[in-house]
């Protein structure tokens, strides 16, 4: 009932930036929240950034002011700008979003693929 379509990862420079997408589309009635995961080589799963609906925020200490979480409601769409990168943030960055859709009482947790992002040394 609800796809996300990831976007805009790759490979960064050293010092660089990335900003990812993830638009979320298909029977959706409202999404609370929005957020992005993270997931190194060797380490577990660990969420970085959420944003609700009324647009708080929140962040993982280890980012050091390098991540902005964003949301454009008209687009049902999350962003992650990520700047002066180093390649410890090298890691497969995953788009997770809670909807609520007509067809369920309760919000559901969504997905994306993953996109692994790449910081050279």
């Amino acid at each position: 009932q609800v796809q996300l379509v990831e976007s805009g990862g790759g490979l960064a420079q050293f010092g660089g930036s990335l900003r990812l997408s993830c638009a979320a589309s298909g029977s959706i009635f409202s999404i609370p929240a929005m957020a992005w995961y993270r997931q190194a080589p060797g380490k577990e799963r660990e969420l970085v950034a959420r944003i609700t609906s009324g647009g708080g925020t929140n962040y993982i200490d280890t980012v050091n002011g390098r991540f902005t979480i964003s949301r454009d409601n008209a687009k049902n769409t999350v962003y992650l700008q990520m700047i002066s990168l180093n390649p410890e943030y090298t890691a497969v960055y995953y788009c997770n979003v809670e909807v609520r859709t007509p067809a369920h009482v309760n919000a559901m947790n969504y997905w994306g693929k993953g996109t692994l992002d790449t910081v050279s040394s």
